[in-house]
């Protein structure tokens, strides 16, 4: 009989598009996904994948085999949540996925009170800069940015709003001269997203775009950006809170502001778990607390 992991190595490779990536997915090393791979492909006589220059691109028989997997890994999952929606206890593992600017910074401050209140729970803090598959178990509980997604099934509340500006470095400003209207942010350079305008640079009053001078730094990293703007790269849009937390950088055009609204999203049966559901309400409560923090930058209270 052909074990079910070997088919979710099939729908790793095919989600991911290649066997380093499938490898990374799944925790596992390249060549074990090469040898499980090529054993099922042996068991069932045809190649589930071509490859081709590194990627990896299903066949006829891959397609259909990815499809089955697919629906096996929901129903998979569905037992899982179910489960865990019968537990009431306030013992076991609370998995919640966050952005590295959050998970790494504000919610292990935000949970260890829930921690220590509940010494029974384990709290599983994963990194992850794009959303969790809920559904799939991949994560309890995830803060996602401007709603909870189209993921059917999901229950999501607005935990807070994320306030941002411009800002630049002191040493940079006084090498290049300060912005006194949005139009002379032309003749800087800037500190961007790698994964597209996170935030976003202001327009005009008359809504057209204004072009930095040349994109000097880029980074998919809160910590990472807000360190270039920090270094002197140029003018960067970042949020208040993590802006702070610099001696070095100086606000701009104060007048622009920007947000993000951040939310706490769960699925609605794994929400019925009795931790879960505790995890999920302390979060947002924390949230609220701390609502001048993420909007103004103001000193977190926690």
């Amino acid at each position: 009989m052909d074990d079910w992991s070997d088919y979710n190595v099939c729908l790793a490779v095919a989600e991911t598009g290649s066997l380093t990536a499938a490898a990374q997915e799944l925790g596992v090393s390249q060549p074990t996904v090469t040898r499980r791979l090529q054993a099922l492909e042996q068991r069932l006589g045809e190649p589930i994948f071509d490859r081709e220059n590194g990627q990896s691109r299903l066949t006829v028989l891959g397609k259909k085999i990815v499809d089955h997997a697919g629906r096996m890994r929901e129903e998979a999952s569905a037992i899982q949540r179910a489960a865990v929606a019968q537990d009431q206890s306030l013992s076991g593992l609370v998995v919640v996925s966050a952005s590295e600017g959050l998970g790494a910074d504000w919610l292990p401050r935000a949970l260890i009170s829930f921690q220590t209140a509940n010494p029974g729970i384990c709290i599983n803090i994963m990194i992850k800069n794009h959303s969790a598959n809920l559904a799939d178990r991949e994560a309890d509980i995830a803060l996602r940015w401007n709603g909870p997604g189209t993921q059917q099934s999901l229950v999501g509340r607005r935990g807070a709003t994320v306030g941002a500006g411009l800002y630049a470095s002191k040493d940079y400003l006084d090498q290049n001269g300060r912005p006194n209207s949005v139009d002379d942010l032309s003749d800087h350079a800037c500190v961007a997203w790698s994964m597209g305008d996170f935030f976003g640079w202001p327009s005009t009053d008359e809504g057209s775009a204004v072009l930095p001078r040349h994109v000097a730094f880029k980074a998919n990293s809160p910590a990472s950006h807000i360190k270039g703007i920090d270094s002197g790269y140029g003018i960067g849009v970042t949020s208040h809170r993590l802006a702070r937390r610099h001696q070095n950088l100086e606000r701009l055009l104060p007048e622009f502001n920007t947000s993000l609204d951040l939310w706490v999203v769960a699925h609605e049966t794994v929400r019925k778990s009795a931790r879960i559901r505790a995890a999920y309400d302390h979060i947002i409560q924390q949230m609220k607390i701390d609502q001048k923090y993420f909007s103004e930058g103001a000193a977190s209270h926690l």
